[in-house]
């Protein structure tokens, strides 16, 4: 038995190969479409969700996973380990991390040996997935639970997270970032470039097309990255791998990739921002002697 298991959920938007490999719970999101509850990543891939969604009349509606899946993610993880973490977003963005504390509390009365630990991320989406898997690979060397911890905080101080939107509809009716509805309301020819830094969501650049938003991007990873620090790179996308391919090739050519993956936008998290999103969460490292 090992000393730590991961669990997350599905807005780390963590690859499925990345899961298997090191063995990660990840409790999923419930998505309404149209009355109807899907669990994200199990009742409905991306592809499936991003054709209803552009068809949709009514914007889908995402529910926060109650104590329960959580709970059913501590009792597996406690039949491979010893000790759980889980690793949730910002509590501003949603309950789940308020859920996983409920379900931590109630595991305490049923899994008296397995000690469990949550952990509110800073960051989100991907970001929240870099976190998940720096924290999945010190589990994975059989680090006790106070070092993967560390490891994990240490993380979430590195990574920098970059999104540009194709449109803002889907976020003006979300509310997740209110300065979108005043971009609308100002300039309607733009694809912003949102951060979600330390759980506090802004523009830090307003260009006009997915080009300019691409090459402003690299801009600011590239102020981001100390010279000669290797990068743990997460693409992101919203039913855009063609751009996100692309933005993928021009990072390779342009740093020193550690590990770069392309990963797709949960549907949970592109309820609020629609289709055609590309983004990229990182974070540099000293390269290893």
């Amino acid at each position: 038995m090992k000393k730590v298991a991961i669990v997350t959920d599905t807005t780390a938007c963590v690859p499925r190969e990345q899961v298997d490999r090191y063995d990660i719970e990840v409790v999923p999101v419930l998505l309404i479409i149209e009355g109807k509850t899907y669990r994200d990543g199990i009742d409905i891939t991306p592809t499936e969700f991003y054709s209803i969604l552009r068809q949709s009349k009514k914007l889908p509606t995402t529910s926060s996973s109650s104590p329960n899946p959580y709970l059913e993610a501590y009792q597996n993880a406690s039949q491979k380990a010893q000790s759980i973490l889980c690793l949730t977003e910002p509590a501003k963005f949603s309950a789940m991390f308020d859920s996983a504390r409920v379900a931590m509390d109630t595991a305490r009365a049923t899994l008296n040996n397995v000690y469990i630990d949550v952990l509110e991320c800073t960051t989100a989406a991907a970001g929240q997935g870099l976190v998940t898997l720096a924290a999945a690979r010190a589990a994975a060397m059989d680090k006790p639970i106070e070092e993967v911890k560390k490891v994990a905080r240490t993380i979430m101080s590195k990574v920098n997270l970059y999104a540009t939107l194709d449109t803002l509809t889907y976020l003006v009716r979300s509310g997740r970032v209110p300065q979108a509805a005043a971009l609308v309301n100002s300039i309607l020819n733009i694809k912003p470039i949102f951060t979600l830094n330390h759980a506090d969501p802004h523009t830090v650049a307003l260009p006009r097309t997915m080009k300019s938003a691409v090459k402003r991007m690299l801009k600011l990873m590239d102020s981001g990255v100390v010279r000669g620090q290797s990068l743990h790179v997460a693409v992101m996308h919203a039913d855009a791998l063609g751009e996100a391919i692309t933005l993928k090739d021009r990072i390779t050519s342009q740093f020193d990739c550690e590990e770069i993956y392309v990963t797709e936008f949960t549907p949970v998290m592109g309820v609020h921002t629609g289709p055609g999103l590309i983004g990229v969460a990182f974070y540099g490292e000293e390269p290893a002697a």
